[in-house]
């Protein structure tokens, strides 16, 4: 992925983007060029959208901090 394109694509379109690889990869009728270049699109939109999640949760992080807010865990909603 270009640095031109992750500032403007949002993860919410990254991960639709990226559903829409996997799909077509699993299918399995892909030609094997198209494949390769598929998977590295893939592979570059999982890592852009690992990076926005773990931006995300030290944001959220730094938030409860300033805050003072409870860290809330799943578990507890269990």
């Amino acid at each position: 992925m270009s640095n031109h394109k992750e500032e403007t694509i949002t993860f919410e379109q990254a991960i639709e983007e990226l559903e829409n690889i996997i799909n077509r990869l699993e299918k399995g009728d892909v030609p094997l060029d198209e494949t390769i270049k598929l998977y590295e699109k893939g592979s570059e939109l999982k890592d852009f959208c690992e990076k926005k999640l773990e931006s995300a949760e030290v944001k959220i992080q730094k938030i409860n901090e300033k805050t003072k807010t409870k860290e809330i865990t799943v578990e507890e909603y269990k």
